[in-house]
C-alpha cells in the first residue's frame, strides 16, 4: 500500500484554512448542463501565470499532437439505499466497496448505529445483516435465504450517489450524466467529474488532431469529499482505494516521453493513480494494482503528470491541496477567485480547467 504522504514533505507545516476559499451557493452546479462539452474551461498555465477563459469545446486548441490523454475507466454503480432497521428506525446505506457478491462495505447513517448481528430491510425488500465493523464502514453481509448478488440488488434498486453539494434527489437523468462515456469497470461511488465533459465526438476529434488515449482504473470512494476538518494536514487519514495501471497504459506514458510528448491526467484520480505506480516502481512506471491512500499536498514531486484537466474542488479539500501542489498555492487560489468573479459552476457538474504545466518544487 502507498503510504499516506513522504516523510520529508512541507505539508506538515502547512494548515488546512491556507486552502479555504469563499464559494456563493449559487456557483455550485446542480444539474448538468445539455451537453457535456458545453462546459467552460478556465486555462492555466502556472509557469506564465497566465489566466485565460475558453470553452472545453475548444480543449483540442491547448494539446499539441503527442500528447497522450490518461482517462479513469471506472463506473458508477446506485450505491445509495434507504430502508430500516427491524426496531423500525430508518437508515440510509452508501456502499463504499463491493467486497464479493454477497459482502459490501458502507457507510451506515442512523439515528443510532447497529450492532454487528443486526438485520437491516432495505429498498426492494433486501435483507441484509450488518454483520461487523472496519474503522468507519460497516460490513453488510445478504441475509441468508436472501437471493441474487449485491451489485444485482444496487443497480435494480440504488440510487446514483449524488455528492453532498447537489441538494436534490437523484433522477434517472443521473444514470447517464453521472458516468463518463467511457466508464467500463464497475466499482466507484463518485464519478471522476473531469471525464465528464467528454463525449465520444470530442474524443475521435482529439484523436484525429494527434492526440492519443489510455485508461487507467481508480474506484473513487466517498471519502473523495471528505474536508480536512483539523488544521492538521498531518491528522488527516485518507480513505482507501483501489487502483489499477494497466501495462499497456505505462507502455504508452513511456513512448509518449520518449516522443517528446506530455501525459495529461484527465482528472486527479488519474494523478493519484500515476504518482502512486510511480511510487510503487520506484523507478519507470510499470504495470500495478493495489490500494492507495496517496495525500499529495504542496511540496510534493510529481514522477509522471505533466498537465491536468480538473473540476474545481471543495475548500479545504484534499483534492484543491492535490491541484494546488501541481500548479502553486497561491496561483491556484488567484485561479479561484477569477472563476467566482466570472460566475464559473463549481464541484461535480460545474466547469473545468486545463492546467497547461507543473510546477516543480
Amino acid at each position: 500500500m502507498i503510504p499516506a504522504f513522504a516523510a520529508n514533505s512541507p505539508f506538515k507545516f502547512m494548515k488546512a484554512s491556507d486552502f479555504d476559499f469563499d464559494l456563493p451557493d449559487e456557483l455550485i452546479a446542480q444539474q448538468p448542463l445539455a451537453e457535456r462539452r458545453a462546459s467552460r474551461l478556465l486555462f492555466l498555465d502556472p509557469l506564465t501565470r497566465q489566466i485565460e477563459d475558453a470553452h472545453f469545446a475548444a480543449l483540442g486548441d491547448f494539446l499539441e499532437p503527442g500528447d497522450l490523454l490518461v482517462f479513469n475507466d471506472t463506473r458508477v454503480f446506485p450505491a445509495r439505499l434507504y430502508g430500516r432497521k427491524h426496531s423500525g428506525g430508518k437508515v440510509e446505506v452508501l456502499v463504499e466497496r463491493l467486497v464479493d457478491d454477497r459482502r459490501v462495505k458502507a457507510h451506515l447513517r442512523a439515528s443510532k448505529a447497529p450492532k454487528p448481528g443486526t438485520p437491516l430491510t432495505l429498498e426492494g425488500g433486501i435483507e441484509c445483516v450488518m454483520s461487523a465493523r472496519d474503522g468507519d464502514l460497516f460490513v453488510l453481509d445478504l441475509a441468508d435465504g436472501q437471493p441474487g448478488k449485491w451489485l444485482e440488488w444496487l443497480q435494480q434498486h440504488g440510487h446514483m450517489p449524488l455528492p453532498p453539494y447537489i441538494e436534490r434527489p437523484d433522477s434517472e437523468q443521473d444514470r447517464e450524466r453521472y458516468q463518463t462515456v467511457f466508464a467500463q469497470r464497475t466499482g466507484a461511488v463518485a464519478a471522476p467529474t473531469a471525464g465528464l465533459h467528454f463525449d465520444e465526438a470530442l474524443i475521435e476529434a482529439l484523436g484525429d488532431q494527434g492526440i492519443a488515449t489510455a485508461f487507467v482504473t481508480l474506484h473513487v470512494g466517498a471519502g473523495t469529499f471528505q474536508p480536512v476538518r483539523g488544521e492538521e494536514l498531518s491528522e488527516h487519514v485518507m480513505h482507501a482505494e483501489q487502483v489499477e495501471v494497466p501495462a499497456d497504459t505505462a507502455a504508452r506514458i513511456a513512448a509518449t516521453r520518449e516522443q517528446g510528448g506530455r501525459v495529461v491526467a484527465v482528472g486527479t484520480t488519474v494523478v493519484r493513480s500515476l504518482e502512486s505506480a510511480a511510487a510503487e516502481a520506484g523507478s519507470v512506471l510499470q504495470a500495478w494494482r493495489g490500494d492507495t491512500r496517496l495525500f499529495i499536498t504542496p511540496g510534493y514531486r510529481f514522477r509522471v503528470v505533466d498537465a491536468l484537466i480538473t473540476n474545481f474542488h471543495l475548500p479545504r479539500s484534499t483534492l484543491l491541496m492535490l491541484v494546488s501542489a501541481f500548479a502553486g498555492r497561491e496561483f491556484m487560489l488567484e485561479a479561484y477567485a477569477h472563476a467566482v468573479q466570472e460566475r464559473y459552476r463549481f464541484f461535480s457538474y460545474g466547469d473545468a480547467m486545463f492546467i497547461r504545466n507543473r510546477i516543480d518544487p
